[in-house]
């Protein structure tokens, strides 16, 4: 059975840094990238970053020079390391395959808040 578990998120200053991370099932991303996404408040979830398993990574425009995503297949591990986090950063961040549907299993998320 797939499952994600996201963590990791929390209260931060502009300017600051968060350690995302998710912990899921083995072969929860099936022949699929590892992806991370978020949704801000009253907007669609979007994809921010996605890694496959030769280790390709790929960014939105928005977070490009400031996320990098990583995983640890060993571990059945996904990170995303924000770093020079913005207010528009502010959202609930969720792990999942590239792709994924909105119908698709999602974990809780974690939210992350970027504020003074």
């Amino acid at each position: 059975q797939v499952q994600f578990v996201e963590s990791g998120g929390g209260l931060v200053q502009p300017g600051g840094s968060l350690r995302l991370s998710c912990a899921h099932s083995t072969n929860a991303f099936g022949h699929y990238a590892a992806a991370w996404y978020r949704q801000a408040p009253g907007n669609q979830r979007v994809l921010v970053a996605h890694i496959t398993d030769s280790g390709y990574t790929n960014y939105i425009s928005s977070v490009k020079n400031r996320f990098t995503i990583s995983r640890d297949n060993a571990q059945n591990m996904v990170y995303l390391q924000m770093t020079s986090l913005k207010p528009e950063d502010t959202a609930v961040y969720y792990c999942n395959r590239l792709y994924a549907a909105e119908t698709d299993y999602w974990g809780q998320g974690t939210q992350v808040t970027v504020s003074s």
